[in-house]
């Protein structure tokens, strides 16, 4: 029961994450504005949340062949799909990019000379890239979980597997964690001591200046409240399951078919559809970009402060 009730609601995740990501795709890519650094590795959040709440959808509502049929089809079914690497992969790479995600603003925030220098296109495309690439072949150890065999995915028997779940632990869990809890502190450090280090340069006298610089501060603030809002949803979506996975990793007797077992992986599922809304209620940006797609009048006040707000 707990099971099938995981499952439907994986599959509603899915469904509402393929329509706030979508939409969200929309926005930063048709409207002109929105075209800044920061908003590339954000399209690229979404984006890859996209893709997993996509595969959520699938992998709950597309029921298994039994018995698995042979040849090709039957090592795709249990290397790719069976063994969730198609799953992983997007939840893996969404990870590495909520990372580059919280160093570029780091960086911006910071070091806004040194980011100047490093912000380059190309520079962000193979980050970009590399993000993608990163995830899905960390996650391709799920392909030698399990292989084809007399019609069954047959689970393979690896070596120290304690090991390897510990390591995955560390890698895709506490690393992350660790270095949002280690940046975002010491950018809240930062922005209380002073807006100096967070100016683009020194501006010149004069109240219509002083007042630019103002409204660039609080944009900048808001992009890094609104961030500091995404990777606290995604520790609290995570960390439940993490903490299932590590016990079991250290021997600990976990039931795996449990209520609230289940509750955690629909969390994990959670997360790739919460962002959108995040945007949409906090990031002012965003805000203006939702406007602008619907087709509602945005003063061109306001614009001007989008688009040279977010570097």
């Amino acid at each position: 029961m707990a099971e099938q009730a995981s499952q439907a609601f994986q599959a509603i995740i899915g469904i509402v994450g393929i329509c706030g990501n979508g939409l969200a795709c929309v926005v930063i890519a048709k409207v002109r504005f929105m075209h800044t650094l920061t908003n590339a590795f954000i399209f690229n959040q979404v984006l890859i949340d996209l893709m997993g709440s996509l595969i959520a959808l699938l992998l709950n509502v597309v029921p298994i062949p039994d018995p698995i049929p042979p040849g090709a089809t039957g090592v795709f079914l249990c290397s790719l799909w069976v063994s969730d690497f198609l799953q992983w992969g997007p939840f893996t790479a969404s990870t590495f990019n909520l990372i580059i995600l919280t160093l570029e603003r780091y960086l911006a925030i910071v070091f806004p000379f040194r980011y100047q220098a490093l912000a380059t296109r190309k520079k962000a495309i193979a980050v970009l890239v590399g993000v993608w690439v990163a995830g899905f072949l960390f996650a391709s150890y799920g392909i030698y979980l399990r292989y084809y065999e007399a019609g069954e995915c047959v689970l393979n028997q690896v070596a120290h597997p304690q090991i390897l779940g510990v390591f995955v632990f560390f890698a895709t869990y506490c690393l992350p964690v660790s270095i949002m809890l280690v940046v975002y502190i010491h950018i809240t450090v930062v922005l209380k001591k002073g807006a100096g280090r967070i100016q683009p340069g020194p501006a010149a006298a004069g109240p219509s200046t002083e007042g630019q610089g103002e409204s660039l501060m609080r944009a900048r603030r808001n992009t890094f409240k609104t961030l500091l809002i995404v990777c606290a949803a995604f520790i609290i979506c995570w960390t439940p399951n993490q903490i299932f996975f590590f016990l079991f990793n250290l021997g600990v007797k976990v039931d795996f078919s449990s209520p609230i077992f289940y509750i955690t992986i629909g969390m994990i599922a959670l997360n790739c559809c919460l962002n959108p809304f995040i945007y949409a209620i906090k990031y002012k940006q965003f805000q203006k970009g939702l406007k602008v797609v619907f087709g509602k009048r945005v003063d061109r006040a306001s614009i001007a402060t989008a688009s040279t707000g977010h570097n």
